[in-house]
């Protein structure tokens, strides 16, 4: 395939937006040094801009090149645009600030230690495992960005909020973003990896389930247990708070919020649905403020603005992903797609692959296994690992997480992943 000049600038943009996240601890010393422009550096210095940023680059590209023509700089810029799918930006934005109320994070926090409670083991290291394994699993159900909104918010109020040490944090992320990758596909229907394939495959839950679904549990328990093991002194030193009375709130305001949850949920390919409960889920927290915490907008605003970029971009690389993943065997697939997504968003690589056809049974679930192998290695290479790191990174050195600090502490939660998916 022959590239356009648009793809491949398209894809030079890409790679510089790539080298951006990588940059951020750099841009961020700035601040001290240029103090008079601290506000820009900031900016600069978040990794959910950068691909944002870009994408903006490209849209200016596209008006620049159409001026003169017949359709004309605006029809361009706003065609390309129509022609790009946003729903799952949108609905990450949604559901990050439904599923980081505080009723939600109360229920959600009291499912996990009446779990733990039963672990005949302490509740620092029992309350820990649980955050790792059942939430990650819970994103089949609930949908990846809501489990991974839920288990960051419950893991930086019980653990990251009091002075963890810098291993273990990074330990805590790597292992978070791996599960919720591999944790999402006991189901066809809440994984955006699998959702781009399932319908064309003919993928049910129960096919995922049998065939990926119980690989990916006993990945993500395995991986739970390990960094709880290995950190299991400092563990011991965390406090579990139980449910206080100062933070009650009553049950039908819960049963509200939660019903608010499901909708988004069930609606999640219907964006005109979900924004609306978004707007009635506002009006509420509105009128009643007693029974919030602050509403986590920027933080989702600057997500959504991740995602957007990288589909805006992500729509310029066909011309060389295509054709890499229609010469590799099932084998191959496999480790390629878990290093292509390192540096692309994994459901775009499922997407790609089912627009080939004639592909074997056993290159498609070597496609789809490989995709969410590799979902913990970057920031972007799995679309709720953006709204993970919002919530959390702001424990971190400077108030960032080092890429490669993350590619190292995944490393290990993705070699288990492998085994799971390659041995069993």
């Amino acid at each position: 395939m022959t590239p356009s000049t648009l793809q491949i600038i398209g894809s030079l943009l890409f790679a510089v937006a790539i080298l951006h996240t990588f940059s951020v601890g750099f841009i961020a010393r700035l601040i001290k040094k240029y103090p008079s422009h601290s506000g820009l550096w900031e900016l600069f210095a978040e990794v959910e801009f950068a691909f944002g940023f870009w994408a903006g680059i490209l849209l200016v590209f596209i008006a620049l090149t159409s001026i003169g023509t017949e359709e004309g700089s605006f029809r361009a810029v706003t065609g390309y645009l129509e022609s790009r799918n946003f729903t799952e930006p949108l609905f990450v934005l949604v559901i990050m600030i439904v599923a980081a109320s505080k009723p939600v994070l109360l229920f959600a926090s009291a499912i996990v230690q009446a779990i733990s409670r039963m672990l005949p083991i302490p509740r620092g290291i029992a309350f820990y495992f649980t955050a790792l394994s059942v939430l990650p699993l819970l994103s089949s159900f609930i949908t990846e960005p809501a489990a991974m909104a839920l288990a960051a918010m419950i893991l930086r109020e019980a653990y990251y909020s009091k002075a963890m040490s810098p291993r273990l944090m990074y330990a805590t992320i790597g292992v978070l973003f791996v599960n919720i990758s591999i944790g999402g596909t006991l189901t066809s229907f809440a994984a955006p990896p699998v959702l781009m394939v399932a319908k064309t495959w003919n993928w049910d839950s129960w096919f995922m389930l049998t065939h990926i679904g119980w690989r990916s549990a006993l990945a993500v328990f395995i991986n739970a247990l390990a960094v709880s093991l290995i950190f299991r002194r400092e563990l011991l030193r965390f406090e579990i708070e139980g449910r206080s009375k100062s933070h009650d709130v009553p049950t039908p305001i819960i049963i509200l919020h939660l019903m608010l949850l499901g909708l988004i949920v069930l609606f999640v390919h219907h964006p005109h649905v979900f924004i609306g409960v978004l707007l009635l889920f506002l009006a509420f927290a509105h009128a009643y403020p007693r029974f919030q915490n602050r509403l986590i907008l920027r933080e989702s605003l600057m997500v959504s603005c991740f995602l957007a970029g990288l589909v805006t971009l992500g729509g310029q690389q066909q011309w060389w992903l295509q054709p890499l993943l229609s010469t590799m065997s099932s084998t191959t697939v496999y480790y390629g797609a878990t290093a292509l997504t390192a540096v692309t968003d994994n459901a775009a690589l499922t997407y790609l692959g089912s627009l080939v056809q004639g592909l074997s049974d056993e290159f498609k679930l070597a496609l789809v296994t490989g995709a969410v192998t590799g979902g913990g290695l970057t920031v972007i290479a799995n679309a709720p690992n953006p709204a993970g790191m919002s919530i959390l990174q702001g424990h971190f050195k400077d108030g960032k997480v080092s890429p490669l600090g993350l590619l190292a502490a995944a490393a290990l939660p993705t070699l288990v992943a492998i085994a799971a998916f390659r041995l069993l």
